[in-house]
């Protein structure tokens, strides 16, 4: 498993979250490969370090022509209508932040050949006139358009599902702002070229870390009003709330004027949060900082924090509950579906209760941060009224998994112990599927996986 522990005091939006995951460790090899089959003229992008504070950041810039910009950085665009109410007092252009990068920057660029160049920062700017009838062609996508550019990507099945699933997400979340339905709209936000390249990437990145569970308290929104394509819109944007709304995200409203949260960062946070409960306790194992392009009094950062998973530490938890009047299908069933949510064992022991009554004990092993859903899928699948639970000590054997090579294919193995006194377990489904294909037992292809283990 892999925790990873998102800090949103200054809002979220995609360029953030990406920026902060290629800080984290994510391979721009990758990211690069994934973007380049994004073929629109006048994009490109640029992986570069800034200083926000003092502190030292990531920076995912999709940079665009004068044609496609949507002046999502620029400030006096953005609150220039707050102008004489003292509501905002920053004005800065466009490029407010590129005075703080470093050397070490990466620049990606995609022109009308689709060449794929690393040159210096003022390679980026394009000029297209777009003489072909394309004019705004890139704004006015629809859900349909942007799927068919994602199928067209070099991606994992992990990744593509992802970004999928945060733009839907946002789809709806439009559709409902706008009175369509979620074919119909046509998103200025989601359909734009940087939003594409921003939930991509973080899809990429997110994948490629190998990120399982997120952790979001909460996510910190300003107040006040903000310019967009559409007009003047109220503090947290309509599409924000309506996602905050349909998957109950944590959102806290700070005394601070400004949109932290964009639509891409909402969504995407909907799509990957697995939990909003943060230990008592955490170990980081690793930080990442993502850099904002907009100029707040506090500095715009997304701290991406990998948690040390501390489950063998901190012990186990079990649910227990007594079952008199359930079928064994039902029983067998519930087993499928606890499995399938998360619990980390689940069994049934025969047991005699009051009048004399066979009955069945279920119990179920489970990380704390999974109780609520096995605990509704035991309620809702069986009879039972009542579900006692306890948080229990554990010792447990160092493990890990591993691949093995057989005369009959790959296996996969969990080891277990420590150098010297390690046993090996082949997994069962990896054992059962060779066994099955090459018609042999399954002990004599047990017997193989730990002879070339042993080797």
């Amino acid at each position: 498993m892999k925790t990873l522990y998102l800090e949103c005091d200054s809002g979220i939006s995609g360029d953030m979250l990406v920026a902060a995951l290629l800080d984290l460790g994510a391979d721009e090899d990758v990211l690069k490969k994934a973007l380049s089959g994004i073929t629109d003229k006048g994009f490109s992008y640029k992986i570069s370090r800034v200083s926000k504070n003092g502190l030292d950041c990531c920076d995912f810039d999709v940079i665009l022509d004068k044609e496609h910009d949507n002046h999502d950085h620029d400030m006096n665009y953005l609150y220039g209508h707050l102008e004489g109410h003292g509501e905002h007092d920053h004005h800065h252009d466009h490029g407010h932040e590129h005075e703080h990068h470093h050397d070490d920057e990466h620049e990606h660029h995609h022109d009308d050949e689709h060449d794929h160049h690393h040159d210096d920062e003022h390679d980026h700017h394009h000029e297209h006139e777009h003489e072909h009838g394309h004019h705004h062609h890139h704004e006015h996508r629809n859900l349909k358009d942007v799927m068919a550019v994602i199928g067209t990507l070099e991606l994992t099945d992990k990744a593509r599902e992802l970004a999928i699933k945060v733009f839907e997400i946002l789809a709806e979340a439009e559709a409902k702002a706008h009175g369509k339905s979620i074919d119909e709209v046509h998103f200025h936000e989601v359909g734009a070229i940087d939003s594409i390249a921003d939930i991509v990437a973080a899809a990429v990145c997110f994948d490629n870390l190998g990120i399982t569970d997120v952790i979001i308290p909460k996510l910190c929104e300003g107040t006040g009003s903000v310019r967009c394509q559409h007009g003047i819109l109220p503090v947290p944007v309509p599409a924000v709330l309506n996602i905050a709304s349909a998957h109950q995200l944590p959102v806290s409203t700070i005394n601070r004027k400004g949109e932290l949260i964009t639509p891409t960062g909402a969504a995407f946070a909907a799509a990957v949060m697995t939990s909003s409960k943060l230990p008592e306790v955490i170990i980081p194992e690793k930080v990442g900082l993502g850099a904002g392009k907009r100029e707040y009094e506090q500095p715009s950062i997304v701290r991406a924090i990998l948690l040390k998973d501390r489950t063998e530490e901190d012990g186990i938890w079990k649910l227990e509950t007594n079952i008199d009047d359930s079928t064994g299908e039902q029983l067998g069933f519930t087993m499928e579906c606890l499995l399938k949510a998360g619990a980390r064992d689940v069994f049934y022991s025969p047991v005699y209760m009051k009048k004399n009554r066979p009955a069945w004990l279920l119990s179920v092993i489970a990380e704390e941060k999974d109780i609520p859903k096995l605990e509704e899928i035991i309620f809702r699948e069986t009879t039972t009224i009542g579900i006692r639970r306890q948080k229990v000590e554990r010792t447990v054997l160092p493990r890990r998994k591993e691949k093995v090579e057989t005369a009959f294919g790959t296996l996969e193995v969990k080891v277990c112990g420590y150098e010297g006194s390690e046993k090996v377990y082949p997994e069962y489904e990896s054992a059962a599927e060779i066994a099955r294909k090459q018609g042999i037992p399954l002990e004599e292809v047990y017997a193989m996986a730990r002879n070339s283990f042993n080797k």
